[in-house]
């Protein structure tokens, strides 16, 4: 329980900064899901009977890190799954790349078709049939002397649209063979963390702005310090 690391908390929503390799919600390997640790810690903190409500909102991938939101009571959910549909909630990634992007910041416009049975997106330039379409803004943040690290912000919600997009540009994401990039990390991650998410509280009513540290790694400490020390 230790492992936890809860960004916000209240009655009526939790956030937590997830690992690489914590998965949200269930899938065919059975492992034990994010959404189930967070509920084995509600359970335990405020000593609840029975069975413990959690909301899963939004998924981010199994080797990708940062935000993660839950909710707490149907109604929150219900509110919160209103405003991901309406695109309300602001999301931004950090992502670390090998390759210098064509420009410093751009936006990226593709068609992403979803193959179920290699569970991978393709991007094209136009639409194909069974595609949708995906946009995100990039910028570079910083370098290093191997690496780029940029900010992401994804304007749609597509299935793996950071990966392929940036991959399309030529700048797959380090450690993601999926899409690209030549080795993968040791721990099976991918550097792609989301790095900050701002939404309207569904109940409170107020502006929360939720902030997630990048893992621990000599890539992601370098550049998470040139970024507090505004390099």
């Amino acid at each position: 329980m230790s492992s936890l690391e809860i960004l916000y908390e209240d009655n009526h929503i939790i956030a937590v900064n997830k690992r690489p390799g914590d998965i949200v919600q269930g899938d065919k390997t059975g492992d034990q899901t994010l959404a189930e640790i967070v509920k084995e810690y509600i359970k335990d903190k405020y000593q609840k009977p029975g069975e413990v409500f959690l909301g899963v909102v939004h998924r981010i991938d199994r080797p990708v890190s940062g935000v993660v939101l839950f909710a707490r009571t149907s109604k929150a959910l219900t509110r919160l799954n209103e405003l991901f549909r309406e695109k309300k909630v602001k999301k931004t990634y950090w992502a670390v790349v090998k390759n210098r992007p064509p420009a410093d910041s751009g936006t990226l416009i593709h068609f992403l078709k979803k193959d179920q049975v290699r569970n991978k997106s393709k991007a094209y330039e136009t639409e194909v049939k069974g595609s949708q379409r995906c946009w995100l803004d990039y910028k570079v943040l910083s370098k290093s002397d191997n690496y780029y690290l940029l900010e992401i912000n994804p304007l749609t919600g597509r299935h793996h649209q950071i990966r392929v997009q940036l991959a399309s540009m030529g700048c797959p994401i380090k450690g993601d063979l999926k899409y690209g990039f030549d080795r993968s990390n040791e721990d099976a991650s991918i550097h792609l963390h989301s790095r900050t998410t701002e939404f309207f509280h569904p109940i409170k009513k107020e502006v929360i702005k939720l902030t997630a540290k990048p893992p621990s790694d000599p890539v992601w400490n370098f550049f998470e310090k040139s970024q507090t020390e505004g390099n």
